[in-house]
């Protein structure tokens, strides 16, 4: 617990501490709705965290969460800021055998992750989320993370300036996020194309085979597809090549894979909180609900419709995205059109979405519509301590980008 006393206000006295479950859920549910009340006349989009206030860490192998406190003898929680740690892939080596035979290893590092930090509108410009990710960071340190990161959208001024200007943190990731909306009709799976849905195992193997050298990518991937969350993983091939009767498993795919493949895993962010568009008008709403009709009662036409998103709704999170040959992109689009009739399935599940590398060439792949979606959005990193040797990577945060990044689907 750190106490501080505020210039501005010295007789009232800054408690940043631990998160207490059992007392403080309510009055962070109440600061959280503070925080998003959206600009008058506007579009904005609001998130339930359906009273689980530490829901979106909650799934990482360790994480906390700490408040601010304000007042004495009536304390008021005016702030809070959620962190995770894991380790992942930060660069790679090159491992060369007796034979002669090179192969690429992972580089890891412990790296934390900053989300959710929020401030009362009427307590800003106090110094207040400066408080809490200094907490943060020291909490990191304590428990051997390398690195911190966060992520916001380009245009958060006012986060991008206190984590750059004010935390030391630099920009160093412009991923884009991509959103598509899930129609009433369901999409076209071409006949040419056959997808196998893997097991935890398989998916782990191949995973670790194809990918365990990709930026970000998690050590713990087999937690995560062992998740309840995950709704599987999904391999396409070219067709002839398997089926669900000839399929060799993971390590004879491995062994003689086809010349081009994909692969694609779900996470049901349903079961974690919900989302919801607020500030459209009238016309907004009757526009949207006429194209979800149209579409229910002309599915063969394959129209566009805009999702039900005026009440709260869920989402579906693409992760591990990859894959391999001349077809790679077609696959790929393919396993999005299977993706997204799971979600035309799932009760409540509107949109679609997932993460890549602003360079990935499968992003080609990846329907989205670009009203929804965010080209850059921004991820920020500083270097927790200098005492830490450079190893075989250097200093991470001076690294280039690779057309590839790994987003683990437990920070969304």
């Amino acid at each position: 617990m750190v106490e501080e006393r505020n210039n501005n206000q010295s007789s009232v006295m800054i408690v940043v501490r631990d998160f207490d479950e059992m007392k403080d859920s309510r009055n962070v549910e109440e600061v959280e709705k503070r925080c998003e009340v959206g600009p008058s006349g506007k579009i904005s989009l609001f998130t339930d965290l359906m009273g689980d206030p530490i829901c979106r860490v909650r799934n990482s192998p360790a994480f906390l969460m700490l408040v601010a406190e304000m007042g004495e003898e009536e304390k008021e929680i005016v702030g809070m800021i959620r962190g995770c740690i894991k380790t992942v892939t930060c660069g790679k080596k090159i491992s060369r055998s007796k034979n002669n035979v090179t192969k690429p290893l992972p580089i890891y590092t412990k790296v934390a992750y900053i989300l959710g930090l929020r401030v009362s509108p009427s307590h800003r410009r106090l110094g207040i989320g400066l408080k809490l990710v200094a907490r943060m960071e020291q909490w990191f340190r304590d428990n051997g993370a390398e690195y911190s990161y966060m992520a916001t959208e380009n245009d958060n001024y006012a986060s991008i300036n206190l984590f750059t200007q004010k935390c030391g943190y630099s920009k160093f990731r412009t991923p884009s996020i991509l959103v598509n909306p899930v129609y009433a009709h369901k999409l076209n799976v071409p006949s040419n194309v056959t997808i196998i849905k893997l097991t935890s195992s398989e998916a782990e193997s191949i995973y670790r085979r194809k990918f365990s050298t990709t930026e970000f990518f998690p050590r713990d991937i087999d937690s995560i597809l062992q998740n309840k969350l995950t709704l599987g993983t999904f391999l396409a091939i070219p067709h002839g090549t398997y089926n669900a009767e000839t399929w060799p498993d993971s390590d004879g795919f491995l062994t003689s894979p086809p010349e081009s493949w994909a692969i694609l895993s779900v996470w049901n962010c349903q079961g974690v909180f919900k989302l919801e568009v607020r500030g459209a008008s009238l016309i907004q709403r009757a526009f949207a609900k006429t194209t979800r009709i149209l579409d229910k009662l002309l599915p063969f036409l394959k129209l566009p419709s805009v999702p039900e998103v005026f009440k709260p709704f869920g989402l579906h999170f693409w992760y591990g995205l990859g894959g391999e040959g001349p077809r790679a992109v077609e696959l790929v689009k393919a396993l999005c059109a299977h993706a997204h009739n799971m979600a035309r399935e799932s009760r409540g599940c509107s949109v679609v979405a997932t993460e890549v590398a602003s360079q990935e060439p499968l992003k080609l792949g990846v329907p989205h519509w670009k009203r929804l979606s965010c080209a850059e959005d921004l991820w920020c990193i500083k270097r927790l301590g200098e005492d830490y040797s450079d190893g075989a990577v250097g200093d991470w945060t001076k690294s280039p980008p690779g057309l590839s990044i790994f987003v683990d689907p437990r920070e969304i």
